[in-house]
């Protein structure tokens, strides 16, 4: 095919490619976040990290399901508009045809390894670690006007009447415990207003006071204060808050592999190990059979000249629904059985050599047809 021509046709299959990941990822993850994350957390900038967490995994996960499905509209296209007859008059075979797609699948499994080995668990566990915040009460922003929160296993409790702002409460109260003094406080303030920094939240009480008693004791000591400053760990303006855990979907391919649990050890980290390790590897690779597999089909559902069938149209769906099974596959059977893994890789194999066969077929020189002999001797006499 004249490299004109493939770039062109490239061209244009990467563009429907990225407009379909487009319209499918951007939906499905917001709507996806606005379901797990309350409004108290976009009011906390919470939005952005947890976006650039889900967005990496989604994108590599969703992209071979793109390229197929715009291989397929592709291919349609041409073959509605009578170009596949126009290309194959120029002698060109149907291996040809699929140079286009092979460049833009090439690509898209390249992108696919690079998002899946290092930008995706890069950047997953910021998912984890809004989710952490959340759940900690760790963004002071997120907080209810008349609800007790603890902090610090326990040791420290907060309550406040209302919001006079977004970082400015009213009525506050502290019950907390000191180990270092051996002594509880409690502390009553009128204002309260919370500064975020590099290591945390420093809250700031105005007009309050402070009782004292000594674990132990019965002395009670009452001290006023025109202004207090208690350093509380809540996310400050840096870095979210770091969880006690590193899952195995952080870790980037070298230290991915070098952390595979040995299964008589840990057969449920092996078997999620398993899984990671089927996703990162193999669905990658599905941009590339994906649209083998659309170009056989659309090339056996309809006629070079244009005149196309009904299942045409059809084809399309064959797609996705490969993609989620096996997507399914990778993620739920493999996760109950780890054996199960060749499961998966025989369903890839098995739409490679489909998709071979089906472009094979088109392909294929079938040998002349023979004129009767009656036909030869009649134009012979």
């Amino acid at each position: 095919m004249p490299r004109l021509l493939t770039f062109y046709l490239a061209k244009r299959i990467a563009l429907t490619a990225l407009l379909i990941e487009t319209t499918l990822c951007v939906p499905l993850v917001m709507t996806s976040l606005f379901q797990q994350l309350p409004a108290a957390a976009v009011r906390g900038g919470l939005l952005g990290p947890a976006l650039l967490g889900t967005m990496p995994t989604v994108l590599y996960l969703a992209l071979p399901m793109a390229v197929g499905v715009a291989v397929a509209l592709e291919f349609s296209r041409m073959s509605a508009d009578g170009m596949i007859a126009v290309l194959y008059s120029l002698r060109l075979s149907v291996w040809s045809l699929c140079a286009p797609a092979l460049v833009v699948a090439a690509v898209a499994v390249g992108a696919g390894y690079w998002l899946s080995s290092w930008f995706a668990p890069t950047y997953v566990g910021q998912m984890h670690d809004v989710l952490y915040v959340i759940r900690n009460s760790l963004n002071h922003r997120m907080l209810e006007p008349a609800h007790f929160y603890t902090f610090d296993k326990g040791a420290r409790t907060l309550y406040f009447q209302r919001w006079r702002s977004a970082d400015v409460a009213t009525g506050m109260f502290i019950h907390q415990f000191s180990a270092e003094k051996n002594e509880e406080q409690i502390i009553n303030a009128e204002v309260a207003e919370f500064r975020p920094n590099e290591q945390g939240v420093v809250i700031v009480l105005s007009n309050g006071s402070i009782e004292t008693i000594p674990r132990g004791g019965a002395a009670l000591r009452t001290a006023n204060f025109d202004q207090y400053v208690i350093p509380v760990d809540m996310q400050g303006s840096g870095a979210l808050p770091k969880r006690g855990w590193r899952g195995i979907f952080e870790l980037p391919m070298g230290e991915f592999f070098a952390a595979r649990p040995i299964p008589a050890w840990d057969p449920r980290g092996f078997a999620e190990w398993m899984s990671e390790a089927t996703k990162r590897c193999c669905i990658p690779l599905l941009a590339l059979s994906h649209g083998l597999l659309a170009i056989g089909l659309v090339l056996t559902a309809s006629a070079a000249t244009g005149r196309a069938s009904a299942a045409t149209t059809s084809t399309i769906l064959v797609i996705p629904l490969i993609h989620v099974a096996i997507l399914v596959g990778s993620e739920s059977l493999v996760r109950q059985n780890p054996q199960l893994v060749i499961v998966v890789g025989a369903a890839i194999i098995v739409e490679f050599a489909a998709a071979l066969f089906l472009i094979w077929r088109q392909n294929a020189n079938f040998p002349r047809i023979k004129e009767p002999a009656l036909l030869t001797a009649a134009l012979a006499g």
